[in-house]
């Protein structure tokens, strides 16, 4: 399993950012720090193993930048992806400098959290596989290989084009509403579960916007909505 520390001092992004890495396979979370302290006690342990740090800028009384130079002081081999809301010019260039394998500005959706660390997970993979690289290897771990486009008229695997149909029938008929998996799943009667994989599917080809709200219990909601300039596509689907 690959340790993920997760440095934030928002108990509800950090928890979120908890629930994202239990959803892709092969990560867990090892640990959550809420100020650069702790995180640095944490990285300084031997006993506490961590493979990737997720760390936020804008922290009440810290900022997460000064966590970067002491990861790279401490000798281990732990990567860092940076996860803020910071856009600006100079925070990002510090970040690159100090070697962020990526970065992802807030807010995000899951499948751009999801491709941050299954890219990195592949590039460990082939660093960690021989002990010489040829010119191609070097080029996949410095530049990357060419983005995927995703093949919309193909559904992942478990999704079938009956369901998908239903769901971007209703979609269609309110263009403007922004709705929950659950409302969702009742206007169409479905499972809440099966909905959600339709939903995140259709965010992932852009054609929904994802936004997060929070409940009185913490526990974060997903909120979808129609991108516009998508209604032709979906239009593809409804028919």
């Amino acid at each position: 399993m690959i340790n993920v520390l997760i440095v934030d001092d928002d108990a509800m992004v950090a928890e979120l950012n908890r629930m994202y890495v239990t959803q892709i396979a092969g990560f867990q979370c090892c640990g959550t720090a809420s100020s650069l302290h702790q995180a640095e006690e944490m990285i300084k342990d031997p006993l506490r193993d961590i493979d990737l740090v997720l760390l936020d800028v804008y922290m009440q009384q810290d900022s997460g930048l000064d966590l970067l130079p002491i990861i790279r002081a401490s000798g281990r081999a732990i990567d860092v992806i940076m996860i803020t809301s910071s856009a600006d010019a100079a925070t990002i260039q510090t970040s690159l400098h100090y070697g962020v394998v990526d970065y992802l500005i807030k807010p995000f959706q899951f499948p751009r959290f999801e491709e941050a660390l299954t890219t990195w997970r592949e590039k460990r993979k082939l660093m960690d596989a021989r002990p010489y690289y040829e010119q191609s290897d070097v080029d996949r771990l410095l530049h990357g290989g060419a983005p995927e486009v995703a093949d919309t008229r193909r559904l992942p695997k478990g999704l079938t084009a009956q369901t998908l149909r239903t769901i971007c029938q209703w979609i269609d008929a309110h263009p403007g509403v922004e709705f929950s998996t659950d409302e969702l799943a009742n206007a169409v009667n479905i499972s809440r579960v099966s909905c959600r994989k339709y939903l995140i599917w259709l965010a992932q080809i852009n054609i929904l916007y994802t936004t997060i709200h929070y409940g009185a219990t913490g526990r974060p909601v997903y909120r979808y909505q129609l991108i516009a300039e998508q209604y032709s596509l979906l239009k593809q689907y409804s028919q």
